[in-house]
């Protein structure tokens, strides 16, 4: 007999090592590579810049103005330069108002409220998103329902039971009330929805953590950016709030807001003195901006991007 006959093929030659292949180039815009970071085209930057001279240029104004006189001012066009006067109007400031009194009045009303609304919503967030009780929906519902209330309805009962309770022209008749937000609530309760995972906290169940150790040590540093964010906006909140302050507060314990109202008064409101009020008053909340800017960027990436 004839033994089979195999035929044996030439090992097949190894590719030759080289970067990564490219993928196909994506419609209007570059080619992506992986681990490479996509760079945007020069119509993106024009656009950014645009949006940050729109943004900058309101605050760029109020320092122009401050800097300036009320005749230079009034010139038509007026001038887009920084003026001699700063120091003249800061002084006129602190002549007309107590700004100083101010400004420490709206610090410890505005620290008040954020620290008790990110630590009140925080606390509601987490019991309306991972615990679980009877009526939890119906009491969700009801404290976003809130929300389509106008404020301005409940000033005038408001005011009366701070009247009757004695608490007229002291700052916590402006505090008590801004403690805890139906919003502050509602912004938790979605972030830890999607950020704390129910397998964590019946892992710290088992292992025989209480409600209240899940929350300092489990819940609260996975939700410190939401809570920066929160912080943020509801320091900017009580720091710019005009209304209820000056209809609990009187000028003899002023926050900023009230006492920028005593500034430039006259026949011929100075426009100028004005201004440089309310870069006083800006300065505070644009540094409270710059010590949680990471914190708050970093919060809003984590809450858009899931995975």
């Amino acid at each position: 007999m004839t033994a089979p006959i195999t035929t044996e093929l030439p090992p097949r030659p190894a590719a030759p090592a080289g970067p990564a292949p490219v993928s196909p180039p994506r419609r209007g815009g570059r080619p992506s590579q992986a681990g490479r970071t996509l760079h945007a085209g020069p119509v993106a930057y024009a656009i950014l810049i645009v949006a940050v001279l729109v943004s900058a240029f309101p605050f760029y104004w109020t320092l122009v103005a401050a800097s300036r006189s009320n005749a230079d001012l009034a010139r038509v066009p007026p001038s887009l330069v920084p003026g001699p006067h700063l120091i003249r109007n800061f002084e006129a400031v602190l002549e007309e108002a107590d700004i100083g009194k101010a400004l420490l009045n709206s610090l410890i009303v505005s620290g008040s409220i954020t620290l008790g609304t990110v630590l009140c919503c925080t606390l509601a967030g987490f019991a309306f998103a991972k615990l679980r009780f009877r009526g939890r929906g119906a009491l969700l519902a009801v404290t976003v329902g809130t929300m389509m209330i106008p404020p301005q309805l409940g000033v005038i009962p408001l005011f009366m039971l701070i009247a009757e309770l004695g608490w007229v022209n002291q700052l916590h008749s402006v505090i008590l009330p801004g403690l805890v937000s139906a919003f502050g609530v509602f912004f938790m309760r979605q972030y830890l929805v999607q950020t704390l995972p129910d397998e964590l906290i019946e892992a710290a169940r088992v292992d025989g953590a209480s409600t209240a150790r899940i929350f300092w040590s489990i819940v609260v540093p996975i939700a410190r950016p939401g809570m920066a964010v929160l912080g943020l906006l509801t320091f900017m909140a009580a720091w710019n709030d005009f209304f209820w302050p000056v209809v609990a507060l009187t000028s003899s314990e002023p926050t900023v807001q009230v006492a920028l109202r005593q500034l430039g008064g006259g026949y011929v409101h100075d426009q100028s003195v004005i201004m440089a009020g309310t870069l006083l008053g800006t300065l505070p909340v644009l540094l409270v901006f710059g010590l949680l800017g990471r914190q708050i960027v970093g919060g809003i990436m984590q809450g858009a991007v899931k995975g």
